[in-house]
């Protein structure tokens, strides 16, 4: 028997226990079915992904360090460019971390809570990227086809603006989606995908109109209509190129280009991410896996790379840099 004095901590420490235990039980778990022979390859798995993260930060951080340290390089045009390689660091950590602890666990679960957040970050970062292009392709609009009134209207505050609601417009939407699914019930908590997208309406019980028409309301007004605005920005663009000199078509094709390049790539790929959700026919598990990747890896890793090329003044500093880190490594 237990003494008297110590008999109600012993009983609380019972109470706290069950509590914890209940709490435990009433936690709704996803399963993560879109992996191909983790458990046989789950160290290659985890050291590729995790190269993969270490080049994606560090390209992207070195890009938007430059951006921020040269004088040179604070212009709107770059300054965009410097948000949007940010914001490909947000959508990286928002996926990569959890990814390689999965390839090391034996299940690949994730809390419905949990999985909640990841759709809003993903949903809100990625339709960010799409305004943060629309945002660029008016730069170059004014800069190409207003040179003279470029300096007026493209200000810091104009700037400052655009950046806002390039985050905060995406982030107001995705969280009524977000709230919307949070009411459905489930019937099913497996997913064919390695993180939480749209594949988590496959696990309502019910298939909701209002989850559906809000969703149609999403995507045209933060991707179809950037995405419209930005063509027709471009249409302009070409339009004044092709009657005006040499030198002003060079400019155009050197800045335009390597927007245009991520547009349609990231535009055809949340095309796909949409639409897979839709049909009903079954696609193979590993071209799955291979598109889901290339929507979280591809821009994030190849964008420092398309600027730091493509953008005259970036590959300036950019290959400064690297000849002062080479001289670095030399031998006295």
């Amino acid at each position: 028997l237990y003494p008297t004095s110590n008999t109600s901590v012993f009983k609380s420490h019972i109470l706290f226990t069950i509590d914890l235990m209940e709490e435990d039980l009433n936690v709704t778990y996803i399963t993560f079915g879109g992996h191909v022979e983790v458990h046989k390859y789950r160290y290659l798995y985890f050291m590729v992904v995790l190269i993969v993260y270490i080049l994606i930060i560090c390209s992207n951080g070195t890009i938007v360090y430059l951006i921020w340290k040269h004088r040179d390089l604070h212009e709107p045009m770059y300054i965009f460019i410097a948000a949007l390689l940010l914001n490909s660091v947000f959508h990286s950590t928002n996926i990569y971390p959890k990814l390689l602890i999965d390839f090391l666990s034996e299940q690949q679960i994730i809390s419905y809570q949990a999985c909640l957040v990841q759709f809003y970050m993903f949903y809100t970062l990625t339709d960010s990227e799409f305004l943060l292009l629309a945002a660029m392709s008016y730069d170059r609009y004014v800069s190409i086809c207003k040179p003279l009134q470029y300096p007026t209207i493209m200000r810091k505050r104009t700037v400052s603006v655009f950046l806002a609601l390039s985050w905060l417009v995406p982030a107001c939407e995705v969280v009524g989606l977000t709230t919307l699914i949070t009411n459905q019930k489930l019937c099913s908590f497996t997913v064919k995908v390695i993180f939480c997208n749209n594949s988590i309406y496959k696990l309502f019980c019910v298939s909701s109109r209002a989850v559906t028409v809000y969703g149609v309301f999403a995507v045209l007004n933060i991707v179809v209509l950037p995405v419209l605005f930005i063509l027709f920005t471009y249409t302009r663009i070409l339009i004044i190129c092709y009657h005006s000199c040499g030198e002003v078509r060079r400019k155009a094709a050197q800045t335009c280009l390597p927007h245009l390049m991520v547009l349609f790539n990231y535009f055809f790929l949340v095309i796909y991410d949409v639409i897979t959700v839709r049909l009903e026919t079954d696609f193979p598990k590993t071209a799955r896996l291979v598109m889901t990747l290339q929507l979280v890896v591809y821009n994030p890793l190849f964008n420092p790379i398309i600027y730091g090329l493509k953008m005259k003044e970036i590959y300036k500093h950019v290959k400064k840099l690297f000849l002062e880190y080479v001289h670095l490594l030399r031998p006295a």
